[in-house]
């Protein structure tokens, strides 16, 4: 079997490092990317809800980016939210904002009770461009 082929963004490999996991691997010509929440560069929680929630955005993209993809390149999306409900207003306008053009990426939302001290977090798998 061969090596992962990991990915990470730039100045941020100290954080992955310290929990001993990949921001993304590149399988084929596909990209799995890890749950990105809306931490800050020490690693500690966005305390402000909607500001995490696009700092984890903007952390996606980051790594999406270190792998030569854009949010267009993303099939599929997981999103983990620790109060769904109340939570769902805020995340929507960012996401739509985020997305881009039709036809959208799969997306399931999944409320759940612990995200280490997070409230939000994203995880996608990316088709590679050719070009990769």
């Amino acid at each position: 079997m061969a090596k992962r082929d990991a990915i990470f963004p730039a100045g941020r490999q100290a954080l992955y490092e310290i929990n001993r996991y990949s921001a993304a691997i590149r399988s084929g010509d596909l990209l799995f990317v890890s749950g990105q929440v809306g931490s800050r560069d020490d690693g500690s929680p966005e305390p402000v809800f909607e500001k995490q929630v696009q700092l984890a955005f903007d952390n996606l993209s980051a790594v999406l980016k270190s792998a030569g993809c854009t949010f267009d390149d993303v099939v599929d999306v997981t999103t983990f939210h620790t109060n769904p409900a109340a939570q769902w207003e805020a995340v929507n306008a960012i996401r739509l904002k985020e997305i881009g053009e039709p036809p959208y990426p799969n997306w399931t939302a999944v409320g759940v009770n612990w995200l280490a001290g997070f409230d939000f977090e994203i995880k996608v798998i990316a088709r590679l461009p050719q070009s990769i």
